[in-house]
């Protein structure tokens, strides 16, 4: 089992400037010289729009940002309240939705989604080398 250390936790509002804050959030956990901010950031970014627009979160409920450093890898949990249908990655590549999560697959080491009764979460690690 991998342990790590939570850098840090926020909680959101479904609206579409929250992805803003994310971006930010991840800069500030981060810091600018480290060496997946930019996959890390995106991702994220990727990933709260997704719970804004598609998730029981949208229109002002809540979600989750955690982001924890694993030594060789950065584990990024996002939490929503779910939604009616499960994230998927649509199968063609110039489809109007569904190129947030083809992301999280090309540039995640590892991702998955969870849905318990609580909400969705949609995780994913990125692999960095250290300086």
């Amino acid at each position: 089992m991998r342990t790590g250390i939570l850098l840090g936790v926020t909680d959101l509002v479904g609206v579409p400037e929250s992805a803003s804050m994310a971006r930010e959030f991840v800069r500030l956990k981060l810091g600018e010289d480290h060496p997946a901010l930019e996959d890390v950031t995106l991702l994220v970014s990727e990933l709260v729009t997704n719970s804004v627009l598609h998730s029981n979160s949208k229109n002002g409920g809540r979600i989750t940002l955690a982001i924890a450093d694993c030594h060789d890898l950065i584990h990024v949990d996002v939490v929503d309240a779910g939604g009616p249908t499960a994230p998927e990655i649509q199968q063609d590549a110039l489809s109007e939705g569904g190129r947030g999560l083809r992301l999280v697959q090309m540039i995640s080491h590892k991702w998955a989604v969870h849905d318990a009764p609580a909400g969705r979460t949609v995780w994913f690690q990125v692999r960095y080398q250290r300086r």
